[in-house]
C-alpha cells in the first residue's frame, strides 16, 4: 500500500466511522424535523398552506384553527394511528371535531358563556 493510500485507511477509525454515522442521523433527523415543521406533509396537497392563508388576511386564533383543522381532516397522520382505512376516518373525525370545539367556543363567547363550555345550548 502507498503512503498517502495507508493515510486514508488510517482516517477510518471505528471512531471517525462512529462519528459519521452519528453527524449523518442528525443530519436526516433535522431534516425529517424541518420537513414536519416548515412544510408538514398534511398541508401539501393545497395551493397555499393554512397558515399562510390565515397570516396573510390576519383571522383571529379561534378562526385560523378551525380553517388549519379542516383543511387537514383526513390527512394528518397522528402518532398511534395507522394508515388504514378505519384509522384514516378516525384521524379525519379528529380533526371534525377539533372545528367544531373551536367553533363552539366562539359561539359561547358571543353568547357570554364560559367559552369552555360544551355545545352551545
Amino acid at each position: 500500500m502507498s503512503d498517502c493510500n495507508e493515510d486514508v485507511y488510517n482516517f477510518f477509525t471505528e471512531e471517525t466511522i462512529e462519528h459519521a454515522k452519528k453527524y449523518l442521523e442528525e443530519y436526516k433527523n433535522k431534516m425529517d424535523t424541518d420537513k414536519i415543521v416548515v412544510k408538514p406533509s398534511h398541508y401539501e396537497r393545497w395551493d397555499i398552506e393554512p397558515v399562510t392563508f390565515i397570516m396573510i388576511n390576519n383571522m383571529e386564533f379561534w378562526r385560523g384553527n378551525i380553517i388549519k383543522y379542516a383543511a387537514r381532516a383526513g390527512y394528518k397522520e397522528y402518532v398511534g394511528l395507522n394508515t388504514s382505512r378505519s384509522e384514516v376516518i378516525n384521524s379525519e373525525i379528529i380533526d371534525l371535531q377539533k372545528v367544531i370545539r373551536y367553533a363552539e367556543m366562539r359561539i359561547n363567547q358571543l353568547q357570554e358563556k364560559d367559552i369552555t363550555e360544551h355545545g352551545t345550548r
